[in-house]
């Protein structure tokens, strides 16, 4: 929280002065901790649109938004970190000089940010940001424009979480599953994506040859949930042999220790019971 001494200018200071503090303190944290780089950088709102999926956009208007929201930058800048402390003394003359102006009251206008979903992403602000953060507010009023894409951006904390995202756009773009189909398949290894897609992609293209006739890539996806897909987790759950992974990865794995072991397209006892004697 904001100190007050009476003395604006010197209060002023003093907020910016603690601000860098906290943020040397936070990155020596984090190399005690062995945390990744990007724990402490904004996410780079165009690394973002490009790995969720770029749909459209449209004005929202002025809106009160809470400070916590805000997880990105349209620039690439960094004078600040995920937490708009100020990353060096560069800033400092302007920094104080917001922090000046809103400690004796003056009218701060709003900044401009991007939505998706329920993150923010500043275009224009960011020292005001800093500045409301250091004085212990929760909320700023800012002009939103609102973005659409294909995915939705629940999950995504910090830039690396960016490329799950991507790779998964990447893989419904090939496999276009809906509804529950969709939100239900999930891995944590962004390669997995690639490999599951390609395996999908291979099962099609053995059922089209089977049924003597083409499905388009939305009919394969479809019919892969639900005739393969839902019946080997149905069984994988009842043999308790998922574990620590998601169904998806469990099936992934099984079902590439199905070729290898046994070379055989038919799901039975005799598969399950030879998979279940291989190492998790």
């Amino acid at each position: 929280m904001s100190r007050d001494t009476g003395f604006p200018r010197a209060d002023a200071e003093a907020d910016f002065l603690r601000a860098r503090r906290r943020q040397v303190l936070s990155r020596l944290a984090k190399w005690l901790r062995g945390e990744p780089d990007d724990v402490n950088i904004m996410l780079p709102f165009h690394e973002v649109v490009d790995a969720l999926g770029y749909q459209g956009e449209s004005r929202v208007g002025l809106r009160v938004i809470r400070l916590d929201s805000i997880v990105g930058s349209v620039d690439r800048g960094r004078d600040f970190d995920r937490r708009f402390r100020p990353t060096s003394g560069r800033v400092r003359e302007r920094w104080e000089r917001l922090a000046l102006a809103a400690r004796r009251g003056e009218e701060i206008p709003p900044i401009e940010v991007y939505r998706i979903g329920e993150l923010h992403f500043i275009i224009d602000g960011h020292h005001r940001v800093s500045v409301a953060h250091a004085l212990g507010l929760s909320t700023i009023e800012a002009n939103v424009i609102g973005v659409r894409t294909k995915l939705d951006p629940s999950g995504i904390r910090y830039r690396g979480d960016l490329i799950v995202k991507d790779y998964r756009r990447l893989f419904l773009e090939r496999v276009p599953l809906t509804g529950h189909a969709r939100a239900s398949v999930l891995v944590t290894d962004p390669w997995d994506y690639a490999k599951l897609g390609e395996h999908i992609e291979a099962w099609g293209f053995r059922l089209m040859q089977d049924e003597g006739k083409f499905s388009d890539r939305a009919a394969v996806a479809q019919r892969w949930h639900d005739e393969e897909y839902v019946p080997v987790v149905d069984m994988l759950r009842q043999a308790d042999m998922i574990g620590s992974r998601t169904e998806a990865e469990a099936y992934l794995w099984v079902a590439g220790e199905r070729y290898r072991l046994i070379r055989t397209h038919r799901w039975d006892d005799d598969v399950i019971e030879a998979l279940r004697t291989t190492k998790h």
